[in-house]
Protein backbone atom coordinates (compact mmCIF):
# COMPACT_ATOMS: atom_id res chain seq x y z
CA UNK A 1 0.00 0.00 0.00
CA UNK A 2 1.35 3.46 -0.58
CA UNK A 3 1.59 5.84 1.96
CA UNK A 4 -0.83 8.03 2.93
CA UNK A 5 -0.09 11.85 2.74
CA UNK A 6 -2.05 14.65 4.78
CA UNK A 7 -4.79 14.91 2.28
CA UNK A 8 -5.63 11.36 1.65
CA UNK A 9 -5.93 11.30 5.49
CA UNK A 10 -8.28 14.11 5.68
CA UNK A 11 -10.91 12.50 2.54
CA UNK A 12 -10.16 9.07 5.53
CA UNK A 13 -11.51 10.97 8.10
CA UNK A 14 -14.28 12.92 6.16
CA UNK A 15 -15.39 10.49 4.77
CA UNK A 16 -15.85 8.14 7.94
CA UNK A 17 -18.15 10.48 9.37
CA UNK A 18 -19.94 11.74 5.81
CA UNK A 19 -19.67 8.81 3.72
CA UNK A 20 -22.49 10.49 1.34
CA UNK A 21 -20.47 13.45 0.57
CA UNK A 22 -20.11 14.73 -2.71
CA UNK A 23 -17.23 14.54 -4.10
CA UNK A 24 -17.57 18.51 -4.78
CA UNK A 25 -17.76 19.27 -1.23
CA UNK A 26 -14.97 17.17 -0.26
CA UNK A 27 -12.82 18.71 -2.70
CA UNK A 28 -14.04 22.36 -1.79
CA UNK A 29 -13.37 21.48 2.21
CA UNK A 30 -9.89 19.91 1.51
CA UNK A 31 -8.95 23.27 -0.95
CA UNK A 32 -8.61 20.66 -4.27
CA UNK A 33 -10.20 20.80 -7.39
CA UNK A 34 -13.00 18.07 -7.91
CA UNK A 35 -11.01 15.72 -10.38
CA UNK A 36 -7.80 15.18 -8.34
CA UNK A 37 -9.92 14.76 -5.22
CA UNK A 38 -11.84 11.78 -7.17
CA UNK A 39 -8.41 10.19 -8.05
CA UNK A 40 -7.62 10.67 -4.59
CA UNK A 41 -10.47 8.97 -3.94
CA UNK A 42 -10.34 6.28 -6.04
CA UNK A 43 -7.15 5.28 -5.46
CA UNK A 44 -8.03 5.08 -1.68
CA UNK A 45 -10.25 2.67 -2.68
CA UNK A 46 -7.76 0.37 -5.31
CA UNK A 47 -5.33 0.17 -2.62
CA UNK A 48 -7.72 -0.98 0.07
CA UNK A 49 -7.84 1.66 2.38
CA UNK A 50 -11.46 2.41 1.74
CA UNK A 51 -13.39 -0.99 1.71
CA UNK A 52 -16.76 0.14 0.61
CA UNK A 53 -19.67 2.47 1.51
CA UNK A 54 -22.80 1.00 3.82
CA UNK A 55 -25.03 3.00 5.70
CA UNK A 56 -25.54 2.41 9.39
CA UNK A 57 -28.54 1.50 11.04
CA UNK A 58 -29.98 1.20 14.68
CA UNK A 59 -30.27 -2.07 15.90
CA UNK A 60 -33.05 -1.32 18.44
CA UNK A 61 -35.38 0.68 15.77
CA UNK A 62 -34.81 -3.17 13.75
CA UNK A 63 -36.20 -4.43 17.53
CA UNK A 64 -32.87 -6.23 17.72
CA UNK A 65 -32.69 -5.57 21.29
CA UNK A 66 -30.01 -8.65 22.27
CA UNK A 67 -26.50 -8.41 21.98
CA UNK A 68 -23.94 -11.30 22.83
CA UNK A 69 -20.31 -11.29 22.97
CA UNK A 70 -19.72 -15.38 22.41
CA UNK A 71 -16.73 -17.05 23.23
CA UNK A 72 -16.26 -20.04 21.08
CA UNK A 73 -13.47 -22.94 22.16
CA UNK A 74 -13.06 -25.66 18.96
CA UNK A 75 -12.94 -29.25 19.80
CA UNK A 76 -9.39 -29.33 18.22
CA UNK A 77 -6.86 -26.89 17.29
CA UNK A 78 -6.12 -27.16 13.54
CA UNK A 79 -6.25 -24.98 9.86
CA UNK A 80 -9.20 -27.30 8.80
CA UNK A 81 -11.51 -27.05 12.14
CA UNK A 82 -10.76 -23.18 12.11
CA UNK A 83 -11.85 -22.90 8.48
CA UNK A 84 -14.51 -24.62 8.66
CA UNK A 85 -16.15 -22.67 11.75
CA UNK A 86 -15.21 -19.31 9.73
CA UNK A 87 -16.72 -20.44 6.68
CA UNK A 88 -20.00 -20.89 8.84
CA UNK A 89 -19.91 -18.11 10.92
CA UNK A 90 -19.86 -15.66 7.59
CA UNK A 91 -22.90 -17.53 6.17
CA UNK A 92 -25.32 -16.67 9.64
CA UNK A 93 -26.63 -13.19 9.74
CA UNK A 94 -26.62 -12.75 13.07
CA UNK A 95 -23.12 -12.92 13.49
CA UNK A 96 -21.76 -9.35 13.39
CA UNK A 97 -18.37 -10.01 13.97
CA UNK A 98 -16.10 -13.08 13.97
CA UNK A 99 -12.03 -12.63 15.56
CA UNK A 100 -9.50 -14.99 16.63
CA UNK A 101 -8.81 -14.56 19.50
CA UNK A 102 -6.26 -15.88 22.75
CA UNK A 103 -6.67 -16.94 25.61
CA UNK A 104 -8.99 -20.46 27.03
CA UNK A 105 -10.99 -19.70 23.74
CA UNK A 106 -10.21 -19.40 20.12
CA UNK A 107 -12.86 -17.13 18.80
CA UNK A 108 -15.37 -14.27 19.48
CA UNK A 109 -18.18 -13.76 18.10
CA UNK A 110 -20.29 -10.32 18.51
CA UNK A 111 -24.38 -11.81 17.85
CA UNK A 112 -27.47 -9.73 17.72
CA UNK A 113 -31.01 -11.02 18.15
CA UNK A 114 -34.45 -9.96 18.70
CA UNK A 115 -34.56 -11.38 22.36
CA UNK A 116 -32.99 -13.99 24.64
CA UNK A 117 -35.11 -17.00 23.34
CA UNK A 118 -34.02 -15.95 19.80
CA UNK A 119 -30.39 -16.08 21.24
CA UNK A 120 -30.83 -19.46 22.54
CA UNK A 121 -32.70 -20.81 19.38
CA UNK A 122 -29.40 -19.76 17.35
CA UNK A 123 -27.37 -20.99 19.71
CA UNK A 124 -28.90 -24.48 19.99
CA UNK A 125 -29.70 -24.73 16.59
CA UNK A 126 -26.94 -23.16 14.14
CA UNK A 127 -24.05 -22.74 16.61
CA UNK A 128 -24.70 -25.75 18.45
CA UNK A 129 -24.98 -27.85 15.35
CA UNK A 130 -21.34 -27.67 14.69
CA UNK A 131 -19.42 -31.02 15.31
CA UNK A 132 -16.32 -28.32 15.66
CA UNK A 133 -17.36 -26.48 18.69
CA UNK A 134 -16.27 -27.80 22.00
CA UNK A 135 -17.92 -24.74 24.00
CA UNK A 136 -19.52 -21.69 24.06
CA UNK A 137 -19.54 -19.14 26.52
CA UNK A 138 -22.15 -16.10 25.96
CA UNK A 139 -22.11 -12.46 27.84
CA UNK A 140 -24.69 -10.73 27.12
CA UNK A 141 -24.65 -6.67 26.58
CA UNK A 142 -26.75 -4.82 29.41
CA UNK A 143 -26.46 -1.36 28.23
CA UNK A 144 -24.22 -0.45 25.42
CA UNK A 145 -22.59 3.08 26.74
CA UNK A 146 -21.47 4.11 22.90
CA UNK A 147 -19.67 2.30 20.38
CA UNK A 148 -17.53 4.04 17.02
CA UNK A 149 -17.29 3.62 13.63
CA UNK A 150 -14.73 5.67 13.12
CA UNK A 151 -11.04 4.52 12.90
CA UNK A 152 -8.56 6.86 14.76
CA UNK A 153 -6.04 8.26 11.33
CA UNK A 154 -3.14 9.97 12.94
Amino acid sequence: MKALDSKDKQILIILQKEGRISVAELATRLNLSDTPCLRRIKRLEQDGYIQGYSARLDAQALALDVVVYASVRLTENSDSYAEQFEQQMALLDPVLECSVITGAHDYLLKIVAHNLLEYERFVKQSLGSLKCIASIESTVVLKQTFSRHQLPIN
